[in-house]
């Protein structure tokens, strides 16, 4: 029986893993900092669960939630890095540092929390899976979304580091880069965004990729020749396509 613990769990992508590992009889440690939401969710799965209202910026509660789950299940199978955040941004703003240093210890740094307290377990069972959410926006900068883009080119970067670190223990490290996926965070987004994807069909594939210990997935295909061509674009060309986007708006827009 699979023991899973999930950061980002109580909606969208999360939520849609949780419901989806429930049903193959996975034994659960969800992490979110709505305590509402967490256990709204986990009274309608079927499965063995332990809830865990935290936030993935405070090491301390981290900490303790997988301390917890290490006690109760032991070693987990596979963690999941989910928990992130998106706002636009605009270095011209003040006000706006504060946002990208948010955003930066979110997406990045709340990756390692949620990883350091159960690599020593892991390495010790010589098994199990490491898989953090990083996004097809870290390929390359994208305008008004300067933090956001930073963290997930930060995040790919640092899951490699983590996958070579891990190499030979038997511990596998999956980087995950989806495109667009309706979830709360992309609501709010007032342009287009293509090849947008159901959060229950992301989380199969998700689900997939992981099983299959997949090093570096992108998906939907389609972003994932958007992903490549970004890639090789030359600059002049990309920043004359890419100033043309849609902006995220910014957490505070005064």
């Amino acid at each position: 029986m699979e023991r899973i613990f999930l950061t980002g769990a109580s909606s969208g992508i999360g939520a849609a893993l949780a419901r989806q590992y429930a049903a193959r009889g996975a034994r659960l440690g969800l992490v979110a900092r709505s305590e509402f939401a967490l256990r709204e969710l986990a009274d309608s799965l079927d499965c063995e669960c332990i809830v865990f209202p935290a936030n993935v910026d405070n090491s301390d509660d981290i900490q303790r939630a997988a301390e917890q789950f290490l006690a109760r299940f032991g070693a987990p199978d596979i963690v999941i890095a989910n928990a992130g955040i998106s706002h636009g941004t605009a270095t011209e703003h003040a006000a706006d540092i504060a946002t990208f240093a948010e955003i930066m210890d979110i997406n990045v740094v709340g990756m390692v929390r949620t990883f350091q307290p159960f690599v020593a377990a892991m390495r010790d069972a010589k098994q199990g899976i490491l898989a953090g959410m990083a996004s097809v926006a870290g390929f390359r900068g994208l305008p008004g979304a300067g933090a956001y883009s930073a963290s997930k080119a930060a995040a790919i970067a640092y899951l490699e580091s983590l996958r070579v670190e891990l190499h030979g223990s038997g511990v596998s490290v999956v980087t995950l880069c989806p495109g667009y996926m309706h979830t709360p965070m992309t609501a709010k987004n007032s342009y287009a965004m293509p090849f947008i994807m159901p959060a229950e069909l992301a989380a199969k594939k998700i689900i997939s990729a992981i099983d299959a210990r997949r090093t570096f997935y992108v998906f939907p295909w389609q972003m994932a020749w958007i992903g490549k061509l970004m890639r090789l674009m030359p600059n002049h060309l990309y920043d004359t396509l890419a100033a043309k986007s849609g902006r995220k708006p910014r957490k505070n827009p005064y």
